[in-house]
């Protein structure tokens, strides 16, 4: 049985300056091994395999040292800026993590959110400045539908760009989804206008990998039935009310949800219910995504947790993150939690 005390996400109220950000600015556990030999492509969808291909062939076009390799030099043998596009779960965070691994030098790996709570953390300019002199900066799951923050990202890329640093950059569009585009590529293009000619698009098909074993939605947990399944789980676990967390949330920065939930490996969440306000369903998001990338099990009550997101905000503009977190969450609750 687990001899930790079992503790409450309450009772996590974590401090995080720049320079900390900036050393958690590496890939997710899950994708501490990630190599394009441990990729296996599905063979139903050849953009997969091809995928594999062209990024060994941006590494393999690798120029360490040579200046401004964003410049605009007529005859440039390649675009050292790459972007994988495609739906959930189909591997791009996992070939995003082996080309951050294959790359040489200094070099950061970050979802967009970190990035801009980096900026608000440090400031603009100082922020340019940690990040400068990177052979490689990564941004896994670039967001769309905040043009502020988009047109930030924009800004502070085109600063690195412009001093050699390679970008790769990842974003999700949900698949088959009805009545929305496929691939995200022409939005990501038109709002970063001003780096666009510097990228190559991969497109990546595929099925969801997590849905792929699962079906249905997650699994839920009589309240009485959720501290006995903590209790079996090895190292420190929370348990806490639903509504306890997102109104813990409220007063914590995203920036430092990752922190909040280090070193657990369980959480047990009672009383689950839709949520109703757009602001607590986006910080819920960024909070599931932490908890994803730390592998953090999931034991909930009420209804099933990937149910939290009201139908108006499934149609809505931040679908894509909604969908995105309901697949994450079917994955927490599973008995194995796998790599996307």
């Amino acid at each position: 049985m687990n001899q930790v005390r079992t503790s409450s996400i309450t009772e996590r109220k974590p401090t995080l300056n720049g320079s900390e950000i900036l050393d958690h600015l590496v890939p997710p556990r899950q994708f501490r091994k990630a190599t394009l030999d441990s990729f296996t492509p599905d063979p139903e969808y050849p953009s997969q395999a091809s995928a594999v291909a062209a990024i060994r062939a941006f590494i393999s076009a690798w120029r360490p040292g040579t200046a401004k390799l964003f410049g605009r030099r007529k005859g440039a043998e390649s675009k050292p800026g790459i972007y994988l596009d495609g739906g959930f779960g189909v591997g791009k965070t996992h070939l995003l993590a082996a080309l951050w691994f294959a790359a040489p030098g200094r070099k950061y790996f970050g979802t967009f959110i970190e990035y801009t709570a980096l900026v608000g953390a440090v400031g603009y300019a100082n922020a340019v400045a940690l990040l400068r002199g990177a052979s490689l900066v990564c941004i896994d799951e670039f967001e769309l539908d905040d043009p502020g923050d988009t047109r930030l990202m924009a800004r502070l890329l085109g600063e690195l760009a412009d001093t050699g640093t390679r970008i790769a950059a990842t974003s999700n569009t949900p698949p088959n989804a009805l009545g929305e585009g496929r691939f995200a590529a022409v939005d990501f293009l038109r709002e970063i206008d001003s780096l666009a000619n510097r990228f190559t698009i991969i497109r990546i098909d595929g099925l969801d990998f997590r849905r792929r074993a699962i079906d249905g939605h997650a699994e839920v947990w009589p309240d009485d039935q959720i501290e006995r399944r903590l209790s079996g789980v090895p190292g420190e676990t929370a348990l806490d009310d639903f509504d306890s967390i997102i109104d813990h949330l409220a007063n914590i920065h995203p920036s430092r949800f990752a922190k909040m939930v280090e070193g657990l490996s369980a959480i047990g969440v009672r009383g689950v219910h839709e949520l109703k306000s757009q602001t607590d369903a986006l910080r819920f998001v960024a909070f599931v995504d932490r908890l994803y990338d730390a592998r953090v099990r999931v034991f909930a009550s009420g209804i099933p947790i990937d149910e939290v997101f009201a139908p108006d905000m499934l149609a809505g503009g931040y679908r894509k993150k909604y969908l995105r977190a309901a697949s994450r969450l079917i994955a927490l609750t599973s008995e194995d939690l796998e790599e996307e």
